[in-house]
Order: C-alpha cells, then sequence, then structure tokens
C-alpha cells in the first residue's frame, strides 16, 4: 500500500490561510484592526481616510454628540457623531444588510454617488409630479438644499464600511423626500427616530435626544404623532439602505412607499402652519378681549 505523503503547495496553504483569516476579520471586526499611536499613524485606507486611536474616536463621540444635542441640524457634527460611533459593528452589520440583498450587493459592486451632477436635476423637474425624482427635486428645490452638501467619510477605517456610511448619508434627501419631513429641527428628530429604528447606527438614536430641546407643543407632537410613527415604519420597513435611488425616479412614490412598507405621516409643515395659525387667533381674541 502506498502511502501519499505529499505537502500541499505553499501557494495553496497561503491562500487558504488568507481566505480563512478574511472570514475571521468578517465575523469579527474588531480582529483587524491595529493599535497605534497619534505619531505614528498607519496608512490611510483609501483617499481623505483619517486613522483615529480610540481616545480620539471617544473624544470626537463626545463633543459632537454635545453640540448636535442643541443643534440637531449641523450635518458637520452629525456627519462626525456617526462616523466615530459606528464602528466597528454598527456599521458592519449595515453593511451585511447590503450583502444580503441582491440590489444591495448591486450597489456596492457599483459604489454610484448621489450629486447634482449624477442626478441630472432639470431633468427630475420634467418627471410627472407623482415620481420620486420629481418629489425628490421638488424637496430639495422646497428646502433650498443641494445633494452636494454631503461631506465625505473619513474616520470608518474599513473602505467598504467608508462607502455604506457615504450612501447612508447621500441617500438622506430620499428619506425626507420619501417621508415629506422637512428640514426643521422637529422634522430631522422625527426622521433620525426612523433611521434609528431601520439602520440600527448609534448616531441617528442620540439624535433623538435633541426631543428635549423642542417646544412644549412640538414634543408634544413627537410623542404622539411622529415617535410613533417612525418606530413602527423604522422597523416593518425593508432596509431603505438598498434602495438603488437613481433606478427609482421614474417610479409612482407612492407605489415605491407601499413596496417599502412605509406609511406618510402627517404633514408637518401643514401642522405647524396650523398651530401659528391657532395660537394667531387666540391672541387677537384676547387682545380684543383686553379693548372691549
Amino acid at each position: 500500500m502506498t502511502v501519499n505523503l505529499a505537502i500541499p503547495r505553499t501557494s495553496s496553504v497561503v491562500l487558504r490561510l488568507t481566505r480563512q483569516c478574511q472570514c475571521a476579520v468578517r465575523a469579527n471586526p474588531l480582529a483587524g484592526q491595529r493599535t497605534f499611536s497619534v505619531l505614528n499613524r498607519p496608512t490611510p485606507n483609501y483617499e481623505g481616510h483619517v486613522p483615529l486611536t480610540p481616545i480620539e474616536r471617544g473624544a470626537l463621540a463626545i463633543s459632537s454628540a454635545i453640540w448636535c444635542f442643541f443643534d440637531p441640524t449641523r450635518a458637520d457634527l452629525i456627519a462626525a457623531l456617526g462616523e466615530a460611533t459606528a464602528q466597528p459593528f454598527p456599521i458592519t452589520r449595515l453593511r451585511d444588510a447590503m450583502l444580503r440583498s441582491p440590489t444591495g450587493r448591486r450597489i456596492l459592486r457599483d459604489r454610484p454617488r448621489i450629486t447634482s451632477q449624477s442626478l441630472n436635476l432639470p431633468y427630475l423637474r420634467s418627471l410627472p409630479a407623482n415620481t420620486v425624482g420629481r418629489n425628490y427635486v421638488e424637496w430639495l428645490d422646497r428646502e433650498g438644499v443641494t445633494p452636494d452638501t454631503r461631506s465625505s467619510v473619513q474616520y470608518i477605517d474599513d473602505a467598504e464600511c467608508a462607502y455604506v456610511m457615504q450612501r447612508y448619508r447621500e441617500s438622506h434627501d430620499f428619506y425626507h423626500a420619501l417621508t415629506g419631513l422637512p428640514v426643521v429641527r422637529e422634522g430631522e428628530v422625527a426622521l433620525k427616530a426612523f433611521e434609528f429604528a431601520n439602520t440600527g447606527l448609534p448616531m441617528t438614536g442620540l439624535s433623538i435626544g435633541a426631543v428635549a430641546t423642542l417646544k412644549k407643543a412640538e414634543r408634544e407632537r413627537f410623542w404622539s404623532v411622529y415617535g410613533p410613527w417612525a418606530v413602527r415604519n423604522g422597523l416593518q420597513a425593508e432596509e431603505v439602505i438598498n434602495v438603488y435611488w437613481e433606478e427609482e425616479l421614474e417610479s409612482d412614490v407612492e407605489a415605491l412607499r407601499t413596496r417599502l412598507g412605509i406609511e406618510k405621516p402627517p404633514d408637518l409643515r401643514a401642522m405647524r402652519k396650523a398651530e401659528r395659525e391657532r395660537r394667531k387667533r387666540e391672541r387677537q381674541e384676547r387682545e380684543a378681549g383686553l379693548r372691549s
């Protein structure tokens, strides 16, 4: 009987070990992290990447969280808070959610960017009123914002996870357009509650704390109307990170909401307007009563 004592070729062993290490890192994001100091930073993993020490990351998270509490409309601080608190586990979970979806995998492969040039805003203004693209561009025009205001990711170490965060950030205005929530403090808090229930990103959950800075009527409206809507719809809806928005621009917006399992919330601008008119009438009635 002949015994085969042949040793596998070195290249095969290396390849097998490499795959095992990649699987281990994917299963445990902490396994692939390197330790370093402020004076000895590693080479950036992608253009614009800024590696942070754990102390720097913690300081960035705390300082940006404090300022976001007082002003949840500060996009730069929200971006820093989002990146400082997203890794290793939350952003990896979101990346894995994309990998489980055929559309999400295509987005990760294509890595499209949402900008004024890539979307062709004049064309979107020519689309029918019921389309996603038309609702999106009308929302941009009404709120006075553009797709080009989103800053680039800097503090996420993994390049693929950095793109996931960038995609979430650039899709944020589509979430506004899909829900109709305006860019006011009350609207941002409501949308962040929806995003937290849907994406699980810590920054979105921390931003809900800004409800304490709202006026009394706004807080009551959040707890009675928009908070319950956000939790219910965020949990029951499909993962919105997996929407290929560039392919949905000509879709019917109501059909997309139905497909994703999202109910449109009550019109916040209309509710705020009705509240202002009610207070104005009450003030006029009080002034008339004083004169009589």
